[in-house]
């Protein structure tokens, strides 16, 4: 069952504003990660390094949850559980364009000059579950 996003979350995922990923690793303990977050629609998305360990989490079990609050009304956050995919990030662009949103023009540089061999990769969360207090 998918979930949908509302105009407040949408909102607060759109901030630049660091969120904390959630994945489950291989002995069921969680795992978490900050990490920048992008939207296509109602997914969202990250960039990150394939291998690393929730890379690696999600390509085992898809299950993730993804918090973020307001920094100006820490009181105001929403979580998002959802399924995950991870496929390849071509051309870098994701790390790009997130890289460029959270720290500015130019900012993206840094992924276009990483070696050809480290392989940055697209993990994209579909929600199922919206909840806390930008929901309402």
């Amino acid at each position: 069952m998918t979930a949908t996003l509302n105009d407040s979350v949408r909102a607060l995922l759109d901030a630049p504003v660091p969120a904390v990923l959630a994945t489950l690793n291989p002995d069921g303990s969680p795992q978490t990660s900050v990490v920048w977050v992008g939207r296509d629609g109602d997914d969202l998305l990250l960039s990150t390094a394939a291998g690393r360990r929730k890379e690696l989490n999600l390509r085992r079990d898809p299950r993730a949850s993804l918090t973020v609050y307001d920094p100006a009304d820490p009181l105001r956050y929403v979580e998002v559980r959802g399924l995950a995919t991870v496929a390849e990030d071509t051309g870098r662009a994701l790390a790009v364009a997130l890289a460029e949103q959270y720290e500015g023009p130019g900012a993206g540089q840094e992924y276009l000059d990483l070696p050809p061999e480290v392989l940055r990769v697209v993990v994209r969360i579909s929600p199922t579950r919206v909840v806390g207090t930008a929901t309402g």
